[in-house]
């Protein structure tokens, strides 16, 4: 919708751009507005763009402060490229979902898998909602149409395995303010019955966000070659083990949260350090880090830069389903469905093992291009060919043993795709480098806000110096699992835990907000 229109997509949708996955229409006003992003767009795919590549039309602003053009002609205009070509490919989509709908029925009717849909001949739903989802949804916004997993459809799935009580107390671990956070990418929030329903009134809906979903209460995702629903109660947390060998399923969990570790000491530590920590300590407790698989967790953070957690999600999901070994389907319903027992649910997700190295020795550039990393893709081919030149996961695992997160941070940024920031993310979250630093945006402001206002000074970019300076200010301040502290921090930044935080805290966050925004303008206009 004009050119402010064109400038504000470029900035929320700028990754696609670099993907080659949407390109500028050719008319004079597209060329025009989306000139700078193609020009860099150009230099990141020197190949070409994919042939079936979005193009992306900005219109004449309606506007009655457009006036250089007349009403007709930006009707004429919106009706060429949005109104018409829009219904056809609504109508289209229509079509193949159909299409879609038919050819998995016959193919489940031939494996026999109906009854893990527990499908029964009484109802049935329209064939336009009934396609089978095999990632998360890439669009959160829609919530109408995202695929969700209710935790009564889970409990059908193994139903001889009970839940086991991993007996941690909360103040020692909260997987809602632990796995959605952006430490990791494969974990699903499982809704309850009552999702979607009305009380008084007033429809009952998840306070979920990209970023964390602080009232969650289970989450179901793949950890090697196991499927785990995670279950948090008021006073302990559970797990039941969906697929997968029981042996060592706990002792896997218990590492895998790094349970070994006392969190209520290290909480009062950083508390006396830490005024406004205090705070959030007491509002967000049970904040942990993992300890991931190291070469999941270097993959994953590659696809990570310059992208958002639902697209990460589904990028991640497309690299499981065609690398990784194939683990089980779980059931999904359409945001809407009645919940009724005897009706069927929508769809099923496939879960997938997230490859290793030897399973992604045939992978090249095209064909990850083609699953929609992009640019990354050259990255993922070039450090998997450094790190089996390396000895694989043997080197990694060498680097977890490692006192200096320095020195880890020093080797990591000789891959491919890894920066300082993902260098230090897979350290701090699969390598047990405990005073690791990730610093982004959140963390930027976190440091200039609360201590050192001048620790950019001036600067328009971090630099290496600027970015050790930030981590030294953390590391100087909690001298024991500084990078521990430092996520809590960032948690109490995500949008979906400010429900949870005290006034003054929130006030304090709204203000410097408005302060960097002023800034910026001001800036800009100099």
């Amino acid at each position: 919708n004009g050119t402010t229109g064109g400038a504000y997509f470029v900035k929320h949708f700028s990754e696609w751009f670099m993907d080659g996955k949407i390109l500028a229409g050719e008319d004079e006003l597209s060329q025009r507005v989306f000139k700078s992003i193609m020009n860099k767009a150009k230099k990141a795919n020197p190949d070409g763009f994919e042939n079936d590549a979005i193009k992306v039309i900005c219109v004449p602003s309606v506007s009655p402060a457009a006036a250089s053009l007349s009403y007709l002609q930006k009707r004429e205009a919106w009706e060429t490229y949005c109104y018409t070509p829009g219904l056809s490919d609504v109508e289209s989509w229509k079509k193949n979902q159909i299409l879609h709908h038919i050819n998995n029925t016959a193919k489940r009717r031939a494996k026999g898998d109906f009854d893990i849909l527990a499908t029964s001949p009484k109802k049935t739903k329209s064939a336009t909602k009934s396609t089978r989802q095999r990632s998360p949804s890439p669009s959160p916004s829609k919530v109408s149409n995202i695929p969700q997993i209710l935790s009564r459809d889970l409990a059908k799935l193994s139903p001889h395995n009970e839940w086991i009580d991993l007996k941690i107390p909360p103040h020692e671990l909260r997987p809602s303010a632990t796995l959605t956070t952006g430490q990791c990418f494969n974990w699903m929030v499982v809704k309850h019955d009552e999702f979607g329903k009305c009380v008084d009134g007033n429809e009952i809906l998840s306070q979920q966000s990209a970023w964390g979903t602080h009232d969650a209460k289970e989450w179901v995702g793949p950890l090697k070659n196991r499927v785990y629903s995670i279950r948090e109660t008021p006073t302990t947390t559970e797990f039941r083990l969906l697929h997968g060998p029981n042996d060592g399923a706990k002792e896997h969990l218990e590492q895998y949260f790094r349970l070994e570790t006392e969190l209520a000491p290290l909480y009062d530590d950083w508390s006396r350090a830490d005024a406004r920590l205090a705070k959030i300590a007491s509002c967000i407790p049970g904040v942990r880090i993992l300890r991931q698989d190291p070469v999941e967790c270097m993959f994953s953070f590659i696809c990570s830069s310059n992208n958002n957690i639902p697209r990460i999600t589904k990028m991640l999901s497309s690299f499981r389903e065609k690398y990784g070994i194939y683990l089980m389907d779980i059931p999904t319903r359409i945001n809407g469905d009645d919940g009724d027992d005897e009706s069927p649910c929508i769809g099923s997700m496939s879960l997938f093992s997230f490859p290793t190295l030897s399973s992604l020795a045939s992978a090249n550039e095209d064909e990850l291009r083609e699953m929609g990393l992009g640019y990354r893709a050259r990255y993922i081919v070039d450090t998997r060919d450094l790190l089996l030149k390396r000895g694989g996961e043997d080197h990694l695992m060498k680097l977890r043993s490692m006192q200096d997160s320095q020195a880890v941070q020093d080797e990591l940024v000789k891959f491919s795709g890894i920066g300082r920031k993902v260098a230090d993310c897979v350290a701090l979250f699969s390598l047990d480098q405990d005073d690791a630093i990730p610093v982004d945006v959140h963390v930027q402001h976190i440091a200039s806000r609360d201590y050192d206002p001048t620790v950019f000074d001036g600067a328009k970019s971090i630099t290496p110096t600027i970015y050790k300076r930030v981590g030294d200010l953390f590391r100087d301040r909690f001298q024991t699992y500084a990078g521990w502290a430092h996520s809590l921090l960032f948690v109490a930044e995500l949008p979906s835990f400010r429900a949870v935080l005290p006034p003054d805290l929130l006030n304090e966050m709204d203000e410097w907000r408005e302060y960097e925004k002023q800034k910026k303008a001001v800036a800009k206009k100099t």
